[in-house]
């Protein structure tokens, strides 16, 4: 019988996303969203919530340049 692999979201300290099998342990850096799902269901929920692809650092310093 075939099962679906699970996935996880997961987001690192710049809040760039990706998924991870969810069976596997975190490489380091990474944490876990709070979203399991099959691979497409986390390709949706990161799809919602990463709607700014710089890293966290990189929108911060941009942002202090404009302030």
């Amino acid at each position: 019988m075939f099962s679906a692999e699970e996935y996880d979201v997961v987001v690192n300290h710049e809040e760039q996303y990706s998924l991870w099998p969810a069976d596997r342990d975190l490489p380091d850096g990474w944490s876990r969203e709070g979203t399991r799902g099959t691979r497409e269901e986390c390709l949706d929920r990161i799809e919602r919530v990463w709607t700014d692809m710089r890293p966290r650092s990189l929108r911060e310093r941009m942002a202090a340049d404009h302030a």
